[in-house]
């Protein structure tokens, strides 16, 4: 069977018997290429190239983080220097979530740094957890940024004022979208390129804003033909869209702390495991993410007539072959079970 830490200890021999099989894809060059490659096939097993893969994809999320940091605080700069003159409090409201959404690069560029980090013996799978942590913190800037928008819009409803400046209004609208489309594709490309589920969602975040920004021309539009009212009102229609993306991260964020996998990933595994030649049946199977890669955990049912080595054989054919046929699985653990077997030592620890 496959034992405890055997994805480590096989690397060696497993890279040796497996060289002439895979040259065309292990003597390819490194970088996004590989990376992606990697992605979609994730089965090298060389530390050197599997080492610069990671490395280069962190850097590619750097990058992408830092200029779409910068490209948000451009825009949100330019649409305050407009509030500053206009008062538009829809135009206030789109401003302050574009800053949140700038700010929400921070704690998702220290999570990519940490998740560079190896295993430790005290954090033993790696630091890859910090995305996570990092998307509760994406989540709290999106509800304090919801807040302060809600209680401005209800102010300013409370208290109308005139909105000077309208087409100026409209345009910084207009740059609010284009601004966030733009950091949206950018993110979104980057993050499906280096296999990262938290920079694509918060691409697909701002591209939510950016529809939002463009409540702010038809707050203008409203105004300018007389609907004074136009103004608070898409504020708090600009919030409830801030709520809506508030209640989609949060859910989210909570599957990914409690281990939630999708479904069809758990179909995919046991498909896969029970093609393998020798599997009579499976056991357990365990899925959780872990950052944006995905670990394995399940039981194969063999012959009990088997010897130690064959069965072992068979349960790293299994890992093998999950590691080439499902996308950003990491590493996987297989048991192997002799069937009829029944497990008279460990069964009542298991009992609830």
């Amino acid at each position: 069977m496959t034992a405890p830490g055997h994805a480590h200890d096989h690397d060696a021999d497993h890279d040796h018997q497996h060289d002439h099989d895979h040259q065309h894809e292990h003597g390819a060059p490194g970088g996004l290429l590989a990376r992606l490659r990697h992605l979609v096939t994730p089965h090298s097993h060389d530390a050197a190239v599997a080492m610069d893969s990671e490395l280069e994809s962190s850097r590619a999320g750097m990058r992408a983080l830092l200029l779409s940091f910068l490209a948000l605080m451009v825009t949100a700069l330019i649409q305050l220097a407009v509030v500053a003159v206009s008062g538009s409090v829809a135009l206030l409201v789109d401003t302050i979530h574009n800053f949140a959404d700038a700010l929400t690069a921070l704690p998702i560029a220290v999570a990519f740094t940490l998740g560079r980090r190896a295993p430790t013996r005290r954090y033993t799978y790696g630091f890859g957890r910090a995305e996570d942590l990092a998307g509760i913190v994406v989540v709290l800037f999106i509800a304090a940024s919801a807040v302060v928008a809600a209680v401005e819009a209800v102010r300013r409803l409370a208290d109308p004022r005139d909105i000077d400046h309208l087409w100026v209004v409209a345009v910084a609208g207009l740059v609010g979208f284009v601004g966030n489309e733009a950091v949206a594709r950018y993110r979104i490309t980057v993050g499906r390129r280096i296999g990262s589920a938290a920079l694509v969602a918060d691409g697909l975040h701002a591209r939510t804003d950016g529809f939002t920004s463009l409540g702010v021309v038809l707050s203008a539009a409203g105004v300018a033909i007389g609907l004074d009212w136009a103004d608070p009102v898409v504020g708090l229609l600009i919030t409830v869209a801030v709520l809506s993306v508030l209640r989609d991260a949060a859910r989210d964020v909570y599957r990914r702390l409690m281990d939630a996998v999708d479904p069809g990933l758990v179909d995919t595994v046991e498909q896969v495991a029970r093609e393998v030649p020798g599997v009579q049946d499976l056991g357990d199977v365990r899925l959780r993410w872990i950052g944006h890669t995905l670990r394995a955990e399940l039981v194969i049912v063999v012959e009990p007539t088997l010897g130690v080595v064959d069965a072992h054989r068979i349960a790293e054919d299994v890992e093998h072959r999950l590691l080439h046929d499902v996308a950003r699985l990491h590493a996987a653990l297989v048991h192997a079970d002799p069937a009829g077997h029944v497990h008279d030592l460990t069964d009542h620890h298991r009992e609830r």
